[in-house]
Parts: C-alpha cells; structure tokens; sequence
C-alpha cells in the first residue's frame, strides 16, 4: 500500500516514528493505521444548496469504507455555485476553481500518500474538477453524485404555474432540471466513474445514503482489484459520456469538461467530434429546458440506464466500470419504466443531439450551441448586431428593456481570458424570457451560457473577442447569421473589411491581481476546454 511509506522506517530516523505519532493526535489506533487509507474527497459547504447534505453523505461513506476494511479520511475542496455568481464579479471566479479544485486535490493527496479515494461531488464545476483529479492521481476511485434537489411542484396544485415550479428550489440538491449539476452527475455514471443509478437519486432520499455506503464497500474492492480511473475513462467511455449528453439534452458546459478531462487523460478528443456524435444521436430524455420533465420523472422511468438502454448500440457496453463489470453488464435487469420521459430513438424531441457545434467568419475555432433549446423559428436566423463590451453592459439594456426582435446581441471580451474567466450569461437571457424575446432575439458571445437556458444562445464563440478573435471586429447594425442546421455563424462583411477591423482593433485595458490574473495569462481557448497550462 502506498501509505505504509509514512509507517515504515525507511529512512532509519525517527521519522516514521512521528508520523505514527501524527495520525494518532487525530485519533486513529495502530490499527487503522495499518490498513488502506482511504482519501474521503468531499465537496461540502454551508453556503450552496448542492453540497450542503453532504456531511451525512460523507458519514455513510466512511460507514461504507471501514465495513470494506479500510480507514477513511475526509478533507473538502472548494464549492462555488454559479446561482450566486450569475450577473456579478463574482462568476468570474467559478469556471476559473474547476482547475483550482483539481490542483488542490492533488495537493492533499500526493501530500499524504492516500491509497483510494471516494469523491462526493455535485455542481457544475465541481464534478469535473474532481474526475480531472481523478484521472491525474489514477488511484482507486469512486465517485458519489449529491443528486438533484426536489422539484416544487410536487407541492403546488396542478393549476399552479410551472415557471414558479422552476424559480423554487425546496430541498437540498442540484437544480432539479437538466442544467450544468445534473449533466454532469449523468456524465460521471456514463463514464463509468459512480454507481448505476446513483445520477437521479435525489439528495433527500434514503437510496442516496445507501449508495453512499455501497460505493465506500466498493471502493475497497477497485483498490484489492487495482482498477483505477484511467482503466475506466477511455477513449470509448467518454464517447459513452458524448452520447448521454447529446440523448439527454445537457448543458453546452459539458463540452468544455469533456473536452478538458479528456486532455487530462491524454485522450485525443476534439470539439468537432461532439458534431459528429450530434448527428447521430437523437435527443430522447425530455428534461427542461429541452423538455417539460424535472430530474424526478427521470429517476422514476429508470434514470441514466434507461437512457442508455434507449442508445443501445450507439454505446460501447464493453466499457469498464466502477462496479468491476462492464455498462452491458450493468444494463441487464434494469427497465425503461416510461418511454414518453425517456423515448426510443423512433420517437425523439429531437432528431438530432441537445448540442450543435457551429463554425463560420465569425467562429474560425467553432461556436457551441444547445440546439434542443432553440425553437424551429430560430433554427436559422438573421438579424443585426447589437454589440456590448462586456456582460454588465448587457445586464443594464436588458434591464431597461432595450432590446427589439430580431436583433442579435453580440457580448464579448468574457471568454476566458477576457472576463477572464468565462462568465456564464443568465441574466439576459431571462431578462429577454421575461420580456417574450426569447424566441425573437439571439445571443452571440464568447462567453458561457446556463444549463437552463433557452433560446437561440450561441457561445463559446472562439477565437474569443479579447486575443483578436473576429468577434471583436462586430459593429452595431452588422448583419450576422446564424444557421445550426447549417453549423454556420457568419459576419456579412467581405474579408478584406475584417482585416482591417482587426489591424485597427486593441485589447481592452485592465488590471488583474491574484487568482483571476493567474488564469487569465495560463488558460487555453475554449474550444480545447478551457484548461490551465503552465
């Protein structure tokens, strides 16, 4: 074991003899020292919703780990939630802590030579951050999803409005529809990285402290089996991942997750390939905003299984997984209980995949695009630019209530240099829903957008506007269109008239100190997954 490098006296100091002396100031007997110690990886915090239950969580992990005979150890990472960043500086900081977290893991790890791990994670960047940590470490790992929260209208009369149901969030958990959390927690199970049916367990639910006590067993189990994160995220298991967020209509983030684990794992994955897999799977699990169901009707028809029993063939069901038994064998004995939440591919909402990829004058490096979002009005649009520097430019128009149909509205410099960091735009786009726009005017911008978005919302857009990208040679009143059956995003100026914009054009002044300046001069475009590179 890996950790009996602090017990044994290799250096013939008394070294050794101060560590054993360390671990019992914490507690701990001979022999618990003496068995695996397991790095118990918990996201909790008194602050956000998502994590808050975790605590009870983590307890039944450790319950889970010392019944498999080990000896678990628990430290937290950062937690930040992008509902009380969304509009503010302080969003700036949230894509950025994804690295941070995973650097930070790392850290503690390494530093204290644990044997297996068990992540409990939830949110949006929290779950990639730590299946990054995972795939660098490559120890025995585990990972436990806090589940979604409850939907409200479970409580409200059926006359009740459904925009309250989705404004109201009534219990602990990830938000209850189909936004970045639970992408990411049905990512993480397609991967192969958390239990069957873990993804859609709600985080009230006594099945969630259950599974938290099976995967602290089963984590023993992958370290006796020496099955570890990068014999289960392959190249095959993060094109399963690919195929459930095109089937289940997830958030345009994941594709910046996906793509950066992947640069983790030292797989090859570009962003043109999630296209391709667009083309070929359809949009079947009807979670909102692409659909009318919360993460509950899902669980109830039979959760991330059913969904990949509905892809069938489109999945690669040789792939390893954290059961020790490959997705095939995990699929046997489990149902699609409802095919009108969760269709066959004969019958989708959608022909295509949730997420198209778009390309053009306007995005050389691509565009991201939640096509499953956008009504077939807006599938094709064109429409003059209305252009603002940044996001709180944006938030003060949309306020006073100046947009007008048809126009696309171009914000830029927020890509992840430029914020830095890649703030995520929420606040327009329900200004725009409040006002009945969202289906008449179109976002462009290089920065992120909401799981819940809706509406015709292209980002990403890369090169961003901040190191020259052509996004920042768009005027007011320039005529843009966008085409996602077409995967175009143009500008309609003649080249040679974009040369000369950009020979004219300058970065933006600004001073940056800590953190944000750290990443702002270390962070890679958006379309290589945003990842930190030293």
């Amino acid at each position: 074991m890996r950790s009996q490098v602090l017990l044994e006296n290799v250096d013939r100091t008394a070294t050794a003899l101060v560590r054993r002396e360390l671990f019992k100031c914490i507690g701990l007997t001979e022999e618990e020292m003496n068995r695996p110690l397991v790095g118990i990886v918990n996201s909790w915090t008194e602050l956000t919703p998502g994590h808050v239950h975790l605590r009870e969580v983590a307890d039944a992990v450790k319950t889970g780990v010392r019944i498999g005979g080990g000896t678990p150890l628990e430290f937290d990472t950062p937690a930040p939630c992008d509902g009380y960043g969304n509009g503010l500086e302080g969003m700036k900081y949230v894509l950025p802590q994804r690295d941070l977290i995973a650097d930070s893991v790392e850290t503690m790890v390494l530093a204290h030579h644990l044997d297996a791990l068990v992540f409990i994670s939830s949110c949006d960047k929290i779950i990639p951050a730590h299946l990054m940590a995972a795939a660098r470490l490559d120890l025995p790992s585990i990972f436990v999803t806090g589940g979604p929260m409850l939907p409200f209208d479970m409580f409200l009369p059926k006359e009740a409005p459904r925009i309250l149901s989705q404004l109201c969030c009534p219990s602990a958990g990830a938000c209850s529809g189909m936004g970045t959390a639970n992408t990411m927690q049905f990512l993480t199970e397609a991967l192969g990285m958390s239990l069957p049916g873990s993804a859609t367990t709600h985080a009230v639910q006594s099945e969630k402290i259950v599974q938290a006590k099976q995967s602290g067993m089963q984590v023993m189990r992958l370290l006796e089996a020496e099955i570890t994160p990068r014999r289960i995220m392959t190249r095959e298991a993060l094109e399963n991942a690919v195929s459930v967020q095109m089937a289940s209509g997830g958030s345009t983030n994941a594709v910046l997750h996906i793509l950066a684990l992947a640069d983790e794992l030292g797989i090859e994955l570009a962003i043109d390939e999630f296209d391709a897999f667009s083309k070929r799977v359809p949009h079947i699990c009807g979670g909102m905003p692409s659909g009318p169901y919360f993460i509950l009707d899902i669980y109830k028809a039979g959760g991330v299984p059913a969904i990949m029993i509905q892809l069938g063939e489109l999945l690669h069901g040789g792939a390893l997984t954290v059961t020790g038994k490959t997705i095939a064998e995990n699929l046997v004995g489990r149902w699609v209980l409802d095919e009108e939440v969760i269709r066959p591919r004969s019958n989708p909402f959608h022909a295509g995949g949730g997420i198209a990829i778009l390309r053009g004058n306007l995005a050389p490096d691509t565009a991201v695009v939640k096509q499953s979002g956008v009504p077939e009005s807006m599938l094709v649009h064109r429409g003059p630019a209305r252009v603002f520097e940044n996001e709180a430019e944006s938030i003060v128009a949309a306020l006073n209530r100046e947009f007008k149909e048809g126009e696309v509205v171009v914000i830029r410099n927020e890509g992840p240099k430029g914020g830095p960091g890649m703030r995520e735009i929420l606040t327009v786009t329900e200004q725009l829903f409040q006002m009945g726009l969202e289906e008449k005017v179109a976002i462009v911008t290089d920065a992120r957008f909401s799981g819940f978005t809706r509406g015709p919302a292209v980002g990403h857009v890369c090169p961003e506007a901040y190191v020259g990208g052509p996004l920042a040679a768009v005027r007011n009143g320039d005529m843009i269109r966008i085409d996602i059956p077409g995967r175009k995003l143009e500008l309609e100026i003649s080249e040679t008239e974009m040369d000369k914009r950009l020979r004219q054009w300058h970065a933006p002044q600004r001073k940056l100190t800590g953190h944000l300046a750290k990443y702002a001069a270390l962070v890679s475009s958006a379309h290589l997954g945003a990842v930190v590179r030293a």
